[in-house]
């Protein structure tokens, strides 16, 4: 295209959180000569106050072209279109007079992003905001100074509804999960049976789609078949649910997430830029989530120490355990090799023994391991 776009102009102190944009006819168009995007950091949430917002765009019309984009896929506000003599005056007033921060670009820690959490939601597994800032601040030079391999997002979703696409998009994703037992009310289920409720929270309600069949819309669609109804009531099966949410979404009245709840961490997601999409891959099938949070830092911290130091130039995280391996990555992580940890059988047999943990090695004698070990 007519753009050169890169990390060719920044601001004082900062690596990243402004992209340089150029055109290649700078002459013919020198309206545009320069369109730099900024990325701002956005609040927990997504929460704005209308002064905020009104300040911002005052901002933008001033400094800049006017055109924002709320968000960007990492995150962000984005603020699109500016010259270069105008960043830092941009970056000075959003620092000291908004009390706002640059988000992260380039090879960094992008800014992490939060679904609405405990703020609104009634499927919260925990405090997405709060880990959200916590490791936004943890990890500050990760997130304006440049020295990975290529991108990082850390993604924050509460439930396994999944609301900012976490398991799709993240290099490693937290998403909200529970042990216990899904909560069933046998009135309120009798009560969508009988068409009191409406299914789907009411969000289906446009056309007539006919009377409610409990057995359509839910128990056939349960992926591991683990729910039925017989003589009026719903049973589940809990230690084959795989949480995906389906029958609460349909039925939220009747049932409910579990009280031992904590998140589940998944690595790896990612767009196709080299190596084609992939989705997120289980690496903790749960962890309680308590300040000061270390458990959760130290599986980030362990991963990227292997990633800097193995990855290649534009290699994101899910490529390079393409490349090396699961195996590789529990050793990094100090993780046990778990059945969760397999998709379905015979999909990834990335265990193997190697010498030192095999007795007398791979070169044993087999007639001394046969006296004690018949076929």
């Amino acid at each position: 295209t007519h753009w050169k776009h890169g990390g060719i102009v920044g601001v004082f102190g900062y690596g990243g959180g402004v992209i340089g944009r150029y055109c290649d006819l700078p002459e013919q168009f020198p309206g545009v000569a320069h369109f730099h995007t900024i990325r701002v950091n956005q609040p927990g949430g997504k929460f704005y106050t209308t002064e905020y917002l009104r300040q911002l765009c005052d901002l933008w019309d001033f400094r800049g072209s006017g055109l924002t984009n709320m968000h960007g896929s990492t995150g962000d506000i984005v603020l699109l279109g500016t010259q270069t003599p105008q960043l830092e005056e941009i970056f000075f007033e959003l620092t000291h007079n908004m009390n706002q921060d640059l988000g992260g670009s380039g090879s960094n820690l992008r800014t992490p992003s939060d679904c609405v959490g405990e703020a609104r939601c009634e499927w919260s597994c925990y405090d997405t905001q709060a880990l959200c800032y916590d490791l936004t601040q943890e990890y500050q030079d990760e997130l304006h100074r440049p020295a990975f391999p290529y991108k990082f997002k850390l993604k924050f979703d509460d439930c396994p509804n999944c609301c900012v696409a976490s398991i799709a998009r993240a290099d490693i994703s937290f998403i909200g999960t529970w042990k216990d037992d899904i909560k069933i009310d046998q009135e309120a289920v009798a009560a969508y049976v009988g068409g009191e409720f409406p299914p789907n929270g009411g969000s289906h309600a446009g056309r007539d789609w006919g009377p409610f069949d409990i057995m359509k819309e839910v128990v056939n669609l349960c992926p591991t078949e683990c729910m039925k109804y017989e003589k009026g009531k719903l049973a589940i099966n809990n230690r084959e649910c795989t949480r995906c949410m389906h029958c609460i979404n349909v039925m939220p009245r009747a049932l409910r997430i579990g009280d031992d709840r904590g998140l589940s961490i998944l690595v790896g997601a990612k767009a196709p830029i080299l190596d084609g999409a992939q989705m997120g891959t289980m690496l903790v099938p749960f962890i309680k989530v308590e300040e000061p949070y270390d458990e959760i830092k130290e599986v980030v911290e362990n991963i990227w120490d292997w990633w800097m130091e193995e990855g290649k130039n534009r290699e994101r995280l899910g490529e390079l355990m393409k490349r090396q391996g699961m195996q590789k990555l529990l050793e990094v992580t100090g993780i046990k090799a778990d059945a969760r940890h397999v998709q379905e059988p015979r999909t990834n047999p990335y265990i193997f023994w190697k010498e030192e943990e095999v007795e007398g090695g791979f070169d044993r004698d087999i007639n001394e391991f046969r006296k004690y070990h018949q076929r």
